[in-house]
């Protein structure tokens, strides 16, 4: 599925699980660093609509576009949370 496979009979490669591992918890650590620097962007963009009335709305548009991109970066490490617990499981039974 990586690129990270080891040979098995049967001409079916083994799929090196620790190393899924690894990768989904490297994912899930970018999305972390994505959601918290998007939600600080956000605040950001949230106090100078509050200093620069007369731009405002443009920073109301900004802010509302980095709360949704925090979101969706917050369901991505999500995501890659519940497929590194899924690999280490099946690295778990695999021995």
């Amino acid at each position: 599925m990586f690129g990270h496979h080891q040979k098995q009979e049967g001409n079916q490669p083994a799929i090196d699980y620790r190393k899924q591992q690894k990768h989904h918890k490297h994912m899930e650590q970018l999305g972390q660093l994505g959601t918290v620097a998007a939600g600080a962007y956000a605040m950001h963009e949230k106090h100078k609509a509050k200093k620069d009335p007369e731009h405002a709305h443009s920073h109301k548009i900004k802010e509302e576009i980095a709360a949704t991109v925090a979101v969706g970066s917050a369901g991505f490490t999500l995501h890659e949370h519940h497929m590194k617990k899924e690999a280490k499981k099946h690295h778990r039974h695999r021995h």
